[in-house]
């Protein structure tokens, strides 16, 4: 996992050092990326608008944000406090960076004549596909943790987490409010926290069984 975190790390930096050079493969890739799924947008608003109501409502940033704080909490009930706080301090400690990357690069959004949709801020990262990864990646990472045995529905997890990190990805870019390096930066830096979490998490205090008895913290993580 440490080598994942430093591999998604470093290619997260070279992609936004390539972005503030304004490297002209890079940004060539971007448009004409961009500028076939805008055309295919506007030909087909029927596709588009299923497309902005799983950007916009499903695979929001809030919307996976309430995911993980109930997720918290239920942690909290089950006495995995410790736990509870490092998913709950990663999912800010993500946002705080996202938004700080994006202030960093100030990079503008597409722009169209004849837009499919609209985003605030800045462009790079994608906020909403580093959001998902992170989301999604600490979910299973809490699921393969706390599971005392194989559980039947894992591979139904894993398969909802994956389409949602390419599915958030895609609809970012179907809408033309990102450009592809946006979006891959965005998956990037979002798997490269949660890798850094998991990592951290595991340097940290090791739970201790605490023999049961009449005490209310009794068997409670340490």
């Amino acid at each position: 996992m440490r080598t994942s975190a430093v591999v998604s790390g470093a290619l997260a930096l070279l992609l936004l050092v390539l972005v503030m050079a304004g490297w002209s493969p890079l940004l060539s890739f971007d448009r004409a990326v961009d500028e076939a799924l805008h055309r295919s947008a506007v030909d087909h608003p029927g596709f588009t608008r299923v497309n902005r109501v799983f950007s916009d409502w499903v695979w929001d940033p809030w919307t996976l944000r309430a995911l993980a704080f109930a997720v918290v909490v239920l942690l909290v009930r089950a006495g995995r406090r410790r736990l509870a706080w490092w998913v709950a301090g990663t999912v800010v400690a993500a946002a705080g960076v996202q938004q700080a990357v994006k202030a960093l690069v100030g990079r503008e959004r597409p722009e169209w004549r004849d837009p499919v949709d609209s985003a605030s801020f800045a462009a790079f990262p994608s906020g909403h596909a580093m959001t998902a990864a992170v989301v999604c990646g600490l979910l299973l990472w809490v699921v393969a943790l706390v599971g005392r045995e194989p559980w039947r529905g894992w591979g139904t997890l894993a398969g909802l987490a994956v389409v949602s990190v390419l599915g958030v990805g895609w609809t970012r870019l179907y809408l033309g409010v990102h450009w592809p390096s946006d979006v891959l930066a965005g998956w990037l830096m979002g798997w490269c926290c949660v890798a850094v979490a998991v990592v951290s998490y595991r340097r940290g205090p090791v739970r201790r069984p605490v023999p049961a008895g009449p005490g209310p913290d009794a068997g409670e993580e340490t």
